[in-house]
């Protein structure tokens, strides 16, 4: 990601990335936060791989209107996780943005009007240097933690894949194209960068493309990351000892799960429809659903929150009842 002298050397100091080390001294930094939204508000944010193609696409657009800078994010089926630089206001318009137009690409994709209206928007402010590279590799770590069966550096839709890496290199994308399908913007008509970024008004900037992929590395800022963490040893080191309670401790959102999202969705399906003869849980009474959550707890080994999620429900409201 190119980012202009000026705005660089404030983002450096910003950061503490010139600040000499001290031992047994911690770095303040500050114009950093760790935004995330509620994962337990609605049971999918992103169907399939074309879902998560467009969401990730989608980063891109929405990033042009906004001063932020992006350290690391992961996309989920059912949240999503930012690791942003910049002033508040600019780092918390670009969030509900992204989640306005995902939810306008749901309406139009899948015919779910205004899914993402009530989903809570949570942030934490990220004031260390040590604290900033604990969060990063969180944010990385979210979906084997959640029960994904991915490398964290090679799921797909995340920034994992960029830091590190050998120049010129993203890895995660070889399992969906060819090499050969790698190409530049430059070369499509402004019809095809229309319907490919599902956005009126496309970014004059030629940008490196993976078939219908923009390359991640466009809108992420994986060369400040590399340079906060200073050599590839000290980043697998935060990646083995960052710990989950460690973010949940400052307000984060972490859903431990015994069961992957995916297995036990498929789980939940069967088991609604041979309850109610339906699939979907939109149709149900909030009486069937607790009764469908009560049934999912007594078959299946998994967390309350991934149980209560999948059955429709409000957490709070009923993690008592079930």
């Amino acid at each position: 990601m190119k980012i202009n002298d000026k705005l660089l050397r404030q983002i450096i100091s910003d950061l503490g990335l010139n600040a000499p080390f001290v031992k047994g001294q911690d770095i303040a930094i500050k114009n950093c936060w760790h935004f995330s939204t509620d994962g337990n508000a609605v049971d999918v944010l992103f169907n399939d791989d074309k879902d998560f193609l467009d969401g990730m696409n989608r980063v891109f657009v929405v990033l042009q209107a906004y001063g932020v800078i992006i350290l690391a994010f992961s996309l989920m089926d059912t949240h999503v996780h930012f690791v942003l630089y910049g002033e508040f206001e600019e780092c918390n318009r670009f969030m509900h943005d992204y989640m306005k137009r995902t939810s306008r690409y749901i309406s139009v994709r899948h015919g779910e009007r205004n899914k993402t209206d009530n989903v809570p928007i949570n942030y934490q402010v990220v004031d260390t240097a040590f604290y900033l590279k604990v969060v990063i590799c969180y944010t990385i770590k979210n979906p084997p933690v959640a029960g994904i069966m991915f490398n964290a550096l090679d799921y797909p839709w995340s920034s994992g894949p960029l830091y590190f890496r050998r120049a010129g290199c993203w890895s995660s994308p070889q399992w969906m194209f060819d090499k050969d399908d790698l190409r530049m913007s430059a070369g499509m008509s402004t019809r095809d960068k229309r319907n490919m970024m599902k956005t009126r008004i496309v970014p004059e900037k030629d940008v490196r493309m993976i078939g219908d992929l923009i390359f991640p590395g466009e809108y992420v800022a994986y060369e400040l990351v590399e340079q906060l963490f200073k050599t590839c040893r000290s980043f697998n080191f935060f990646m083995c000892i960052s710990k989950e309670d460690e973010v949940d401790s400052r307000g984060g959102i972490i859903s431990h799960l015994s069961i992957p999202m995916q297995e036990m969705r498929q789980h939940k399906n069967e088991l609604c429809y041979s309850m109610y003869g339906t699939e979907s849980v939109r149709t149900l009474t909030t009486t069937q659903r607790v009764r469908l959550a009560k049934a999912l707890k007594s078959k299946y080994n998994s967390s309350l929150k991934q149980i209560i999620r999948l059955s429709g429900l409000v957490y709070e409201e009923v993690k008592n009842l079930i």
